[in-house]
């Protein structure tokens, strides 16, 4: 099988729009959540989330296009766009059809749907805008990338709630490694800070009203998030013999399903998934020294966790450091796991570990080192990246740091 490594990063956070800056405020366990500013919050009980802020469609797209995207699939194309800058690439017509394109989002174009809905049943209007099914389904921003990149060999999207960008991922690595594709570009992007999405979280009654704080005692829930993330992946073969520089080596994909509850997590099935990555990536578990937890800030989900990285790792489970980027820019939903995979991919390249922001005292029943508030220096050889969905649908992504 071919090894496949990450030659390119582009995001799109509430931490900022570059990688750069991206990187500095994780780093430093500064926070993207805040009050609401981009919608109105008078009907709202929960009036924060990590927002990305000092966005302008006009910065980044021709206003005659901006009509046709909905504010996720902007954010896939700007995050595309990067990361085919940071890997140095150019597309030919034949490498263009050995790239995949694969990309996860959990709910798709949002802010469609709540304009629409609201002109519709509020403003009594008889007409919607016309391109209104292309912005809102759930394949517009692969689509989207496809066509801004001339991407012309498989694509598809993935959606699986909070999963979906490490299934799409995931899907996008076993195609290069498997030689369904030379190249992927592949990530997640979600756009969910709309009034109606506001108010559906608001009544499942997993909100914080603070801030997010993950593993912590006390701490009061998930904060809601928005951003996009995309990689280049490519062999290593092919990256080497082009002179790039690889910044990560994906290794193992796991996936599982809890075949449970549609909301409760469960740590059998998070700890399946964390066991077949390892197993995928030929890894032990004690070769693993970094976990980028799916860590939400909810009592149950990170509590379960806890106990999947107990049961998934043993013993060495105390030697991990375990720390949740959700502390920082929220919890973006379909686009989480991919805003995860970018700072675990830093983390490996500079020997970093980002911190667990907000992180008050230890709860008893989160009994492991989540690096808490400030950034840790050390080398990190071996990584994972958890994310589990509600559903019951758990992803996990295995990488190594590429040795020079």
């Amino acid at each position: 099988m071919r090894r496949v490594v990450v030659t390119g990063i582009g995001v799109v956070s509430p931490l900022g729009l570059t990688l750069d800056r991206f990187w500095a405020a994780l780093t430093a366990g500064r926070s993207g959540i805040g009050p609401i500013g981009s919608i109105p919050t008078d009907r709202l009980t929960v009036k924060i989330a990590a927002e990305v802020r000092d966005y302008d469609p006009a910065d980044h797209f021709d206003p005659r296009k901006v009509g046709f995207l909905d504010r996720f699939s902007q954010f896939a194309v700007v995050a595309a766009r990067a990361a085919v800058a940071d890997a140095k690439i150019a597309f030919s017509p034949e490498t263009a059809a050995r790239t995949a394109t694969v990309v996860g989002t959990g709910v798709g174009g949002l802010h469609t749907l709540d304009e629409s809905f609201q002109k519709l049943y509020r403003d009594n209007a008889t007409r919607v805008h016309p391109f209104t099914i292309p912005r809102l389904m759930i394949n517009a921003a692969t689509s989207q990338v496809s066509m801004e990149l001339g991407l012309t060999g498989p694509a598809f999207s993935v959606a699986s709630a909070c999963a979906s960008a490490n299934h799409a991922i995931g899907a996008a690595f076993h195609m290069v490694r498997g030689g369904v594709a030379d190249l992927a570009l592949t990530g997640g992007s979600e756009a969910c800070i709309t009034v109606g999405t506001m108010k559906g979280w608001e009544a499942m009654r997993v909100m914080a009203s603070d801030t997010c704080r993950p593993f912590s005692k006390g701490r009061g829930g998930m904060v809601l998030g928005e951003g996009a993330a995309c990689f280049v992946f490519e062999t290593l073969d092919g990256a080497l013999a082009r002179g790039a520089t690889p910044i990560a080596e994906i290794v193992g994909f796991g996936m599982s399903a809890d075949a449970g509850d549609i909301t409760a997590p469960d740590a059998d099935g998070a700890a399946r998934a964390i066991a077949a990555a390892l197993a995928d990536g030929g890894l032990a578990p004690a070769d693993i020294d970094y976990v980028n937890a799916h860590g939400t800030g909810t009592a149950a989900n990170d509590a379960t966790e806890t106990v999947a990285l107990h049961r998934a790792f043993g013993d060495h489970a105390r030697q991990l450091c375990v720390s949740s980027s959700k502390s920082m820019f929220g919890h973006a939903l379909g686009a989480a796991g991919a805003l995860e995979l970018a700072a675990t991919c830093l983390a490996l390249r500079d020997g970093v570990i980002p911190p667990t922001a907000n992180y008050r005292e230890p709860d008893p029943a989160c009994d492991l080192d989540y690096v808490p508030n400030e950034a840790r220096t050390r080398p990190i050889r071996t990584a994972i990246s958890n994310s589990f969905a509600f559903g019951g649908l758990n992803a996990v992504l295995a990488l190594q740091r590429v040795e020079a």
